[in-house]
Parts: structure tokens; C-alpha cells; sequence
């Protein structure tokens, strides 16, 4: 919903609110200034948002504070670049990072996590993907929240991966489709080939949250579509 949210960000919050959503994972949340009554106006929480706070350019504490002002409780780092997870040495780096961050944003009450694209996932290291062995270096506090169709496009089972990494996933990314690297390709859930179902009775206590990169279609119906397919099928 990010063209939408960019023109009117409270009419983007009430469609989602009309269509009986109660939470809503902002991206780059910082740079919504309004989004803090748009939030109240609609009854809407945001118990996860995105933004980056890796690497040595960003504000850390700006970011945590500003997420402890919307009552958000994890900030979830979205991406980092790729060349970064070619190495144990380089994941090592990225966990020193995410454990540093968790330990600053226990301070404002703020949890942190990370979110993987395909990349981590394609990248093998000793015989095992660059993503796990991040989790292997992680604090207890830090936590994942597992993008399930770019786990796949990484070429590896969106469950199988869950069931390895356990209660360290406190979210998902859900989103269907063939598995392709082109976002146009993506569709309403339901609609493509991801194990809907399995995913989620992989990780039953994380938190669903429905996702287009982009798609062909109208990603409003795509989104009105997945949340009526998810009760429907007793999944959300």
C-alpha cells in the first residue's frame, strides 16, 4: 500500500480497517509523520515495523524512540546488502550488529529483528545457508521474521526452514505465487503455490502478516482477498 499511504495515509489505514484488519506493519515508519494519529484515528496497532538500523550511518536511537512513540514492540531490519552473507565472516559481522542493536533498543523497550530476501537463503556457508547460521550467532533476543516466498525463491522449503529455526521466528511474511524473482508475478494468497496452511502450522504462534512486493493485479484486492481467503480457511 506504499503509493496509497504516500497520497493519504489515513484513508489507506481505514480501508485496511473496513475490511476488519487490527494491526498493520509499517515500512520506513520514520518517515510517516502523521502515522501515529492515523494509527489511533483507525484503532490500528503496529506491533512490528520495518527500518533499517544496520550499518554506521543510521540514528539508532532515533529510530527506537520514535518506534516506542507509535507503540511499536519490534523493529524489524528489512535487508541487507548481499554481498554481506558470502561469508561466515561477514554474517558474523551482521549478528554483531543485530546484537548490539537489541542491546540499545532494550533501553527504549524495543525488540529487534531481522527479515530475509532470497540472497540469504542462496548463500551456503559449510553446509548451511547464510540465514541460519545467522540465527546460530544471535542474542536470545533477537529475533526473525521469516519471508516465506522469498525463502522458497532461495530455493529452500518455507517449512522445513521454520521448523529449523523454531521460536525464533516471531513473524511471517506471507505471500503467494509460482516462486519467481519477479515481484509482478506475485498474487493474492491462496491464488499461487505456497503451502499456505503448512506454513503457518509451522510456526502457529507467529504473527501473519500479509505481504506484496508488487503484483499485476490490484494489490488493494490482493491484500482485501488473502485476509477473506486466511478466515475462510481458519488460518488467520
Amino acid at each position: 500500500m506504499r503509493e496509497a499511504a504516500q497520497q493519504d495515509l489515513l484513508a489507506t489505514l481505514q480501508r485496511l480497517a473496513d475490511l476488519g484488519f487490527t494491526k498493520v506493519e509499517p515500512f520506513d515508519f520514520t518517515n510517516f509523520e502523521k502515522l501515529g494519529d492515523a494509527l489511533q484515528a483507525t484503532g490500528l496497532a503496529a506491533p512490528t515495523s520495518h527500518a533499517h538500523f544496520l550499518g554506521d550511518d543510521v540514528d539508532r536511537r532515533a529510530v527506537f524512540e520514535a518506534a516506542r512513540e507509535l507503540g511499536i514492540e519490534t523493529v524489524i531490519d528489512p535487508a541487507t546488502a548481499p554481498e554481506r552473507w558470502q561469508s561466515a565472516a561477514g554474517v558474523a559481522e551482521i549478528a554483531d550488529e543485530l546484537n548490539a542493536a537489541a542491546e540499545l533498543g532494550a533501553g527504549f523497550g524495543i525488540r529487534v529483528g531481522y527479515h530475509n530476501h532470497a540472497y540469504e537463503l542462496e548463500s551456503v556457508i559449510d553446509g548451511q545457508t547464510a540465514f541460519e547460521l545467522l540465527a546460530t550467532r544471535l542474542a536470545p533476543e533477537v529475533v526473525l521474521e521469516v519471508d516465506t516466498y522469498w525463502a522458497a525463491v532461495g530455493g529452500r522449503h518455507p517449512v522445513e526452514l521454520l521448523r529449523r529455526l523454531g521460536g525464533r521466528v516471531t513473524a511471517l511474511h506471507l505471500k503467494d505465487g509460482p516462486g519467481t524473482k519477479d515481484t509482478l508475478d506475485q498474487v493474492a494468497l491462496g491464488s499461487g503455490s505456497m503451502p499456505l496452511r503448512a506454513i503457518i502450522e509451522a510456526a502457529p504462534a507467529a504473527l501473519r502478516v500479509i505481504e506484496l512486493d508488487d503484483s499485476r493485479r490490484d494489490r488493494f484486492e490482493a491484500i482485501a482477498s488473502s485476509y477473506k481467503y486466511l478466515l475462510e480457511e481458519d488460518l488467520a
